[in-house]
């Protein structure tokens, strides 16, 4: 009987395991209607105009210079959310035009706020809109980047600042070949003129020349900020971070979950080799400084009326002008999707402070990324995802296998001296400390590992969690198609086994408070009958409550993973088809019966004879 506790413990190890991750990382309902009340606050605000400006930082008294802290924050009171498309026509801009990256530059504040995506899309429909990243304000959901000055604490040098419209020099549109030039003259004395070049992928450069051609020399403090307005929908995942962002010098990993700036308010770093920003799930936006730059960088939350804004800004040291001379600064901003290969490339070519981490590989990195990579690679021979993952579990099986032959093996031999073991029961019935003895006895002798039977299910744990995490986080996997049905892997399978799979004509996930529990797609069922003959390739057990747990467990596990991504349930019910393959041949080898035609046949007799 210890084959058979052991298996159930097994069985009902990975199935806490299972209820754990759905309990703790999957969205909670709470946490749905939470995000939908804030979208609809958002829709109805009428102060979502509201913008931090770096540009009017306050000087702290008796300071000789800016007080990286809290930007002031202007409230236009009475403004109307407008259409996005209106806002954007209604102010001079400059285009952006490359191959990943569509929008325009504001001249107004010489602000990044309209910035769409154009290859993705918000849907699994090519003809659906573009991604929006960035939009201004005045819209439903303002998101924006700045850079520009502030002047040292008690000087009165006029800056650019968010009201300051740009003369713009040279090319109409912004490309991965023509770059803008935009100019602004205090009329003071100080001339500033910014050059913006984009790659063709998602980084924008910032070229700031400041000449003086006054008598006296003067100072001024770059900065550069992101600032969004709102609490914006997240997927509200434990295991991926989604919100403030960067990797701060020796201070390393940075990470704030909006409702962590809510109570903080504001957290700040003096670093060197930094870059922050805000992220999304397959989005981001950070402020790329240069890494050799000593800044004082902060996350903050502030409430403005009804509206929250968070921002992630940094001040960087004082650049001397002299009279009659001039002064340059050069920094960077990343604006687009966190493709891993992109992602990968900035982080070496800029020299940046480990900005492979703006992707969430999570805990399991070392063996979440190697799994990325082997998918991707098997993807770019096969054109698709869904047979790279099913070659990878092929690949994770081979690696395994002298493991997992033993361990069936183990298995194979418990079965082999099962009679034994029932003989011992039966001669000692009272005594089970000898009952223990004695099995241990022929144990040893049949050189069985009693725990072997939990190993291959202990080695699938961590690869399952770490194909999931993959499936979840990188954009590469999202809306990529497999055959058939299934034209989004990071999504759950869209058929319900409750509706006949479409033949009857209502959604059974929206049925209320039960539709989550219902939304059970073909992938799933396929899951669960393969989880099922795995279970019948061994013995009956003889304890009712034993049987009951084997019968019901691959219904549970439909269940449980019917709301996972598709390519996860593909994967799993791939790895018990190899796992029954596997130990069939190893059991056929080891000269143990095979009991998965005998549970049919007797389950149903058993039927008939009911």
């Amino acid at each position: 009987m210890t084959d058979n506790r052991n298996t159930i413990l097994a069985v009902l190890l990975s199935g806490v395991v299972l209820l754990g991750w759905q309990y703790f990382y999957n969205e909670p309902e709470m946490a749905r209607q939470r995000a939908a009340q804030q979208a609809q606050m958002q829709a109805a605000n009428p102060a979502n105009s509201a913008a931090p400006n770096a540009t009017t930082q306050t000087p702290a008294a008796g300071s000789t210079a800016p007080t990286p802290g809290s930007p002031t924050i202007q409230q236009q009171q009475g403004a109307q959310v407008k259409d996005r498309a209106e806002v954007i026509a209604a102010s001079p801009r400059i285009k952006i035009e490359t191959p990943n990256l569509i929008g325009s530059i504001a001249l107004k504040g010489a602000r990044f706020d309209d910035v769409s995506l154009v290859k993705y899309r918000e849907t699994v429909d090519p003809k659906s809109p573009a991604e929006v990243l960035f939009s201004p304000s005045g819209t439903k959901a303002p998101y924006y980047a700045e850079f520009g000055f502030v002047p040292a604490a008690g000087a009165t040098i006029k800056m650019p600042t968010l009201d300051t419209v740009w003369t713009q020099e040279g090319s109409n549109a912004l490309t991965s070949t023509t770059p803008v030039v935009l100019k602004y003259d205090n009329g003071e004395g100080l001339t500033f003129t910014r050059t913006i070049s984009v790659d063709d992928k998602y980084v924008f450069t910032v070229k700031d020349d400041v000449a003086n051609s006054g008598t006296a020399p003067t100072t001024v403090y770059p900065f550069g900020l992101i600032s969004r307005h709102g609490v914006p929908e997240t997927s509200g995942y434990y295991i991926l971070h989604e919100g403030p962002i960067g990797v701060l010098g020796d201070q390393g990993l940075q990470e704030f979950s909006y409702k962590n700036m809510d109570e903080k308010k504001t957290s700040e770093f003096k670093v060197t080799n930094g870059w922050l920003g805000i992220t999304d799930k397959y989005w981001a936006a950070t402020l790329l400084p240069d890494p050799a730059a000593a800044l004082t960088a902060r996350f903050s939350s502030n409430l403005v009326g009804p509206t929250r804004i968070y921002q992630t800004d940094y001040l960087l040291d004082p650049v001397a002008v002299p009279a009659g001379g001039s002064a340059t600064t050069t920094t960077r901003l990343f604006a687009g999707a966190k493709e891993v290969a992109t992602v990968d490339a900035y982080d070496k070519q800029l020299k940046l402070n480990r900005f492979e981490l703006l992707i969430d590989w999570g805990w399991f990195y070392f063996i979440t990324k190697p799994m990325f990579w082997a998918i991707d690679q098997l993807y770019r021979l096969f054109g698709n995802f869904g047979v790279a993952i099913l070659l990878v579990t092929v690949a994770i099986k081979a690696v395994f296998f002298p493991l997992a032959n033993k361990s069936y093996a183990s298995m194979a031999k418990m079965k082999a001296v099962q009679p034994q073991l029932t003989a011992l029961k039966e001669k000692y019935p009272d005594d089970r400390v000898k009952q223990q003895q004695e099995m241990m006895e022929i144990y040893k002798k049949e050189k069985i590992n009693p725990i072997a039977g939990c190993l291959p299910i202990a080695i699938q744990i961590p690869v399952f969690f770490a194909l999931y995490k993959v499936l979840f986080i990188t954009i590469e996997m999202r809306h990529a198609p497999f055959f058939g049905w299934i034209r989004d892997l990071s999504a759950p399978d869209p058929t319900h086994i409750f509706n006949l799979f479409g033949l009857l004509p209502f959604d059974p996930s929206a049925v209320p408070l039960i539709g989550t529990y219902l939304a059970i797609g073909a992938w799933p069922v396929i899951m669960g009958i393969t989880m099922w003959f795995q279970m019948k390739l061994n013995p009956q057990p003889p304890d009712p409550t034993q049987k009951m747990i084997f019968d019901w467990m691959p219904v549970v596990f439909t269940f449980m993973l019917a709301s996972f991504p598709a390519g996860l349930v593909i994967y799993w019910a791939w790895n018990n088809l190899l796992s029954v393959l596997q130990q069939s041949a190893i059991m056929k080898k080891n000269g143990v019966k095979i009991e998965l035609f005998d549970n049919l046949k007797s389950m149903f007799a058993s039927k008939k004879a009911g």
